[in-house]
């Protein structure tokens, strides 16, 4: 079991930012952040592939960033430049498996945190 807390959400104007952090019990292979809004499936946001790389969904690439903290198991997005359409619960995810390119479906991640929402007024 992969326990995950996520924090940081919260409301901001357009084009503010806000870095959310997620907490897990361990690192995982493939560690990721999901969006979703009321009546839409949950997307991925950006993920990262332990011994890979990090990859980001087209609608956030250049504004939001993922970085780890080496030994501290933690996980953070830095959101920036946010936009009414990044209104969403925000959630953390982890699966053990070793994947050369961890997936961006939600569906392959079998450990979720409870999420954090974020909500961006114009």
């Amino acid at each position: 079991q992969v326990h995950l807390v996520e924090s940081g959400g919260g409301s901001v104007q357009s084009g503010g930012t806000l870095r959310l952090s997620c907490e897990a019990s361990e690192y995982a292979g493939c560690m990721a952040w999901f969006r979703q809004v009321p009546g839409k499936e949950r997307e991925g946001v950006g993920i990262v592939t332990r011994g890979g790389g990090i990859t980001y969904a087209d609608s956030v690439k250049g504004r939001f960033a993922i970085s780890e903290v080496n030994g501290k198991d933690t996980l953070y997005l830095q959101m920036n430049n946010l936009q009414q359409e990044d209104t969403a619960m925000y959630y953390c995810a982890a699966d053990r498996r070793i994947w050369t390119d961890c997936p961006m479906t939600a569906r392959d991640y079998k450990y979720w945190g409870q999420g954090t929402q974020v909500t961006v007024s114009s």
